[in-house]
Order: structure tokens, then C-alpha cells, then sequence
């Protein structure tokens, strides 16, 4: 059963900013614990009840929180520019970060990480820095690397944000909507990130992952997580049809089946 929302304060970037959480699922504390890392836009609303539902399903516990510039966490600071590196970051800083202000010791009980497109390319940096700390992750739709679709969908995002009310959407899901947007996108559409990969760390990760796509994800091929399996030992993949880049949304039933089924063989 879902819990409050409540508000953690990390130090990072040399100022204090507070980071929304909740957590969900199964109250028992012995039950296997999943953290959840929203997409590029997303936000702990953002999931919407999908959380709760693979929890209860899966018999686990879930912690979802909002990064730095999203959700109700402390918006991206007016000056501050995102560099090539931010997955890198948040993979490195911020997440053991908020892990150890939540007195989460993942060499005590080890986690799981469910991460959706950048939230699944930071699960799996997280994963390839900290082999032992992690008892599994799930990612759907992940980057290792920058193909000329998302570019392209990416482009097109920022178009409609310009010209519809997106803005005031997205409002609703983020403290500041142009901190979140703007901090996505202009990354995202840096010349110097087009080189971006994390193809080469991805050998590093030892620890049981499910990599999920949809046949019709407009922001990545399925050599996204077609490139995970060939790099990383323990990789099963599920390609889903009728999909696009959001697997938990389009195909929730199937998704939740599968990625159950594949916490169980592995706890």
C-alpha cells in the first residue's frame, strides 16, 4: 500500500536539494525491495499507480523518487547546464547519495533497480560501478547509446513543447515544468553528447537483468537492449509488440508478468 509522500535533503552540486520519495507495495520489511528511476521527463507522479501494482503483484517493496529537476524534488537551477555526463552522475552521486540518507545499505540488503529509459541507463551505470550491490534490475527501453531516431523524436519534442500547451501538461506532474523539459532536451541535443555510450561499461555488470523494449519505441532500435545481452552475461530480453517507448503504459499486463516472473527466479 502506497505511503505518504515525504522529502529527503541531499547535498550535491554544492547547494542542498531535497528529493520527493514514496514508498510502496508490501509493508513487510523482509520482502525484496525495488527502487524505482523514472524516465527523462518523469517524476514519482509520473508512474502513476504502476509501482504499487508490480509491488503488490510481485510481493516486493518499492521506493520511487523524483530526481534533482523533476517532480516536486528541487528544480535544476536557472544557470545550470546538464553536461554530457549527468547519467554518469546520477548513477554515482546522487542515487548512493539518497540510498545512504534513507539508511539503505545495499551491501546489507540488496536492491533492485526498475528503471525506465534514462532511469534505465542510470540502473544500469549503477550497476556496472557496484557489481555487488544490486540482487537484479529491470530496464525498459535503455540507452547505451545515442542513435539518430531519438535525436530525431527528441527534435520533434521540442517542437511541440514550443507549440502546444505540453507545458502546462507536464505542470502538473513537475514543480518547474521548463527546469524538467529544458534540462532533458538540451542535453539530449548537444552536439558533443551525439558521441555519448555506455556501451563499454556494461561488461562490468554481474547481477541478473531483464532488459524490456517495445517493437515500436520511437526514441531507440532494439539494438539498444539487443547491445545488453551481447555485453552483459545475465541479460534476458522481452521485446514487446504493439509497444512504444513506455512498455509500463502500453503493455502493463504483459510487463508485470514478466518481470515478476523474472524477480522470483532470482530471489
Amino acid at each position: 500500500m502506497s505511503a505518504p509522500i515525504e522529502f529527503v535533503t541531499l547535498d550535491w552540486c554544492g547547494r542542498e536539494v531535497q528529493i520527493e520519495y514514496q514508498y510502496v507495495g508490501s509493508s513487510d520489511p523482509q520482502a525484496p525491495l525495488v527502487v524505482f528511476l523514472h524516465e527523462g521527463l518523469g517524476s514519482v507522479s509520473m508512474w502513476k499507480d504502476f509501482p504499487e501494482t508490480f509491488c503488490q503483484a510481485a510481493n516486493c517493496r518499492g521506493l520511487v523518487y523524483s530526481r534533482p529537476g523533476y517532480g516536486q524534488s528541487t528544480p535544476r537551477h536557472p544557470d545550470e547546464r546538464w553536461d554530457v555526463d549527468f547519467m554518469h552522475r546520477q548513477a554515482f552521486e546522487v542515487l548512493p547519495a539518497f540510498l545512504a540518507a534513507l539508511k539503505l545499505d545495499p551491501q546489507q540488503h540488496k536492491l533492485w533497480l526498475f528503471g525506465h529509459s534514462d532511469g534505465a541507463s542510470i540502473s544500469l551505470l549503477y550497476a556496472a560501478r557496484y557489481p555487488q550491490a544490486l540482487a537484479g534490475a529491470i530496464v525498459l527501453a535503455p540507452h547505451i547509446m545515442v542513435e539518430d531516431l531519438t535525436i530525431t523524436s527528441i527534435e520533434q519534442a521540442r517542437e511541440v513543447y514550443q507549440t502546444t500547451d505540453l507545458s502546462k501538461k507536464l505542470g502538473r506532474y513537475h514543480q518547474d515544468a521548463d527546469s524538467a523539459f529544458w534540462g532533458w532536451n538540451n542535453i539530449w541535443l548537444h552536439p558533443p553528447f551525439r558521441a555519448w555510450s555506455i556501451e563499454a561499461e556494461l561488461a562490468s555488470i554481474n547481477c541478473p537483468l531483464l532488459a524490456v523494449q517495445g517493437l515500436d519505441d520511437e526514441y531507440g532500435s532494439l539494438e539498444q537492449i539487443r547491445g545488453v545481452a551481447r555485453r552483459v552475461a545475465k541479460a534476458e530480453l522481452v521485446e514487446i509488440p504493439a509497444c512504444g517507448h513506455s512498455p509500463h503504459r502500453d503493455q502493463p499486463t504483459l510487463l508485470i508478468k514478466k518481470a515478476t516472473d523474472f524477480i522470483c527466479r532470482h530471489t
